[in-house]
């Protein structure tokens, strides 16, 4: 197979390296710990948190991945604790380029037959990509099409005339003869259709059949018979080629350079000579687009039956954009298929999780949310499941039972975490522990825990700084109950002036919401974290609406005195409320 690292040899064996910007982004064996979809700022937070403590403490390969846009709350707390950004993973599902082997040995469309055979038959490969200098996939020959090519099935006039056309280059043919330039000709590298006459019978025999051809296309073989090689001259032939060692007479070397006959000595016999010449041919002149490739975004799922049903041997990852190599692959590749090894914070449900987390290997749960959804594994694994106001709570935690401590970058982003979703530990989610933590990192990251809750709230309006429906996707969950489908998103504002000005605009993005993801209800709570007051905008089945008894601001607003928790408050009363009615 064309995939590993040879012996030295005298042959040139073009590889292709992928450039890193192909790669993927971590090898199979990292362990990525991410947050849900339209991640906060505890799901981002305790997903860096918990990466560093499994390195650290653990000794685990590990790195904080998320599967969505961070906000730009979210990054100011990351660019605050001089921490880079999670690594962007919207789709975990294995495909091709995830099984696919990266160093690949590639040939040239300018390599000939020969050199091609040559380098498949040293390194024992079935199959070898032919690319351009570009890297872009041309072809894949394998050793029997090869052979199809020069053993036709079945001889008469036609295959008899087909077995004397090569197409090649007069460079070529030296190179595939190992021979030597006896006399120099014009356009040696020029690819061209000769005719190959062998001179095995008579003089006149050989002529005869030399008159049937173009003088310009003839390419005369023969060994050791002077009277050949006045004919090739005599003829103008392209070229003549003397076999066995033998060397043509100065006279013969002055009249061909004279008439621009080429000429070659090659060390095989007649027999032998002949044979490498349909060798000579340039790989790229018999390439077919009869192969079966995949797109490095191709899902495993959609390979396996495809390329079982396939006698090809080797099948090629491209780049869907550019055509690029990207790497091979065999069957014996899918019969242990890599999964990508997952720890969920901040939720526990495949619903909210990254799109094929259902594929990937669930290591560990670190969540603080109720159980819920579908999520089921194949082994056993550590769950952990706290009644606390924040995730980040539950890595300070673990970092507490092992006697470690977070470095200061990491207790920042921990402290941001413990903040936003407790709001500064005034939610109803908010326990002792939660306060205990937030005591304790904040020591670690050195901050003024009062200080920074003003600067991290007014770092961004996300209502003012994002289209309405990047901000209803800023921070959304989504639940079912009682066969409903609802979504809820949460905004919290340093009041809600912003609000007020925007909120048609809003209705509308809720509205396109409902139809985006064939949804039941979707509302919107935006909570002005300076008085822990929120409206909640509305739309959808009007039961629902029709059971919400909140006071009513205006047509789909409702005030929400004193509810500032999505988690414990909102979703609750929601869940409440779609539970007395009828199933949609």
């Amino acid at each position: 197979m064309a995939v590993t690292e040879p012996a030295a040899s005298s042959h040139s064996t073009p590889m292709i390296r992928i450039p890193s910007s192909l790669r993927q982004s971590a090898s199979p064996d990292t362990i990525h710990v991410i947050g849900h979809r339209n991640p906060d700022t505890d799901a981002i937070c305790s997903a860096i948190g918990y990466a560093a403590f499994l390195r650290d403490v653990r000794g685990m390969k590990a790195e904080a991945a998320c599967c969505g846009e961070l906000s730009v709350r979210t990054n100011w707390v990351l660019q605050t604790a001089g921490v880079p950004g999670p690594t962007l993973l919207l789709d975990v599902r294995p495909t091709a380029a995830s099984i696919c082997r990266r160093d690949v040995f590639t040939a040239s469309p300018h390599q000939t037959f020969l050199s091609v055979y040559r380098m498949m038959m040293i390194h024992n490969f079935r199959s070898i990509p032919i690319v351009d200098e570009e890297g872009r996939l041309l072809g894949m020959p394998a050793i029997q099409e090869l052979g199809q090519l020069f053993l036709p099935a079945q001889t008469n006039d036609k295959t008899d005339a087909a077995n004397r056309e090569v197409r090649s280059s007069l460079l070529n043919i030296v190179n595939a003869l190992d021979g030597i330039l006896g006399a120099a000709a014009h356009e040696l590298e020029k690819i061209q259709d000769f005719v190959l006459v062998v001179a095995a019978s008579s003089l006149e025999t050989t002529r005869k059949r030399a008159q049937q051809f173009p003088s310009n296309l003839l390419v005369m073989v023969t060994g050791d018979r002077p009277e050949i090689h006045e004919l090739a001259i005599e003829m103008n032939a392209r070229c003549l080629i003397i076999t066995g060692k033998f060397k043509a007479e100065a006279s013969i070397l002055k009249r061909a350079a004279e008439k621009g006959v080429a000429v070659i000595y090659s060390p095989y016999d007649t027999a032998s000579t002949s044979q490498l010449l349909r060798f000579s041919r340039p790989i790229g002149e018999a390439l077919t687009h009869e192969f079966l490739s995949f797109g490095s975004r191709t899902p495993l799922r959609e390979i396996v039956p495809a390329a079982q049903h396939s006698s090809q041997p080797l099948f090629p990852v491209v780049d869907e954009e550019t055509q690029r190599l990207l790497g091979v692959f065999s069957k014996s590749d899918l019969i242990d298929l890599p999964r990508m090894k997952l720890v969920l914070v901040d939720h526990n449900e495949f619903a909210q999780a990254v799109a094929g987390a259902d594929e990937a290997e669930i290591i560990e749960v670190i969540d603080h949310h109720r159980l819920s959804g579908n999520l089921r594994t194949k082994e056993p694994i550590r769950f952990i499941n706290e009644p606390v106001g924040s995730s980040c709570t539950i890595v300070g935690i673990m970092y507490r039972m092992r006697h470690a401590a977070p470095d200061k970058s990491t207790a920042i982003c921990l402290c941001a975490g413990i903040i936003s979703d407790t709001l500064h530990l005034t939610s109803p989610t908010t326990t002792n522990t939660d306060k205990e933590i937030l005591e304790w990192l904040s020591a670690i990251a050195g901050i003024d825990s009062a200080q920074f809750v003003k600067d991290f709230f007014a770092a961004g309006s996300m209502l003012r700084e994002n289209t309405p429906d990047r901000a209803l996707e800023s921070d959304r969950k989504v639940f079912e109950e009682n066969g409903w489908h609802i979504s809820i998103s949460q905004i919290e504002e340093l009041g809600l002036d912003e609000f007020w000005k925007r909120e048609a605009d809003l209705q509308g993005a809720l509205q396109a919401l409902l139809s985006k993801h064939n949804l039941h209800f979707a509302c919107l709570m935006v909570t002005d974290i300076t008085r822990h007051h929120s409206v909640l905008l509305v739309a959808g089945d009007q039961r629902v609406i029709d059971a919400i008894d909140y006071p009513q601001a205006k047509e789909h607003v409702y005030d929400m005195a004193g509810v500032v928790s999505r988690k414990k408050q909102l979703f609750p009363y929601m869940s409440h409320v779609v539970t007395k009615l009828a199933a949609p």
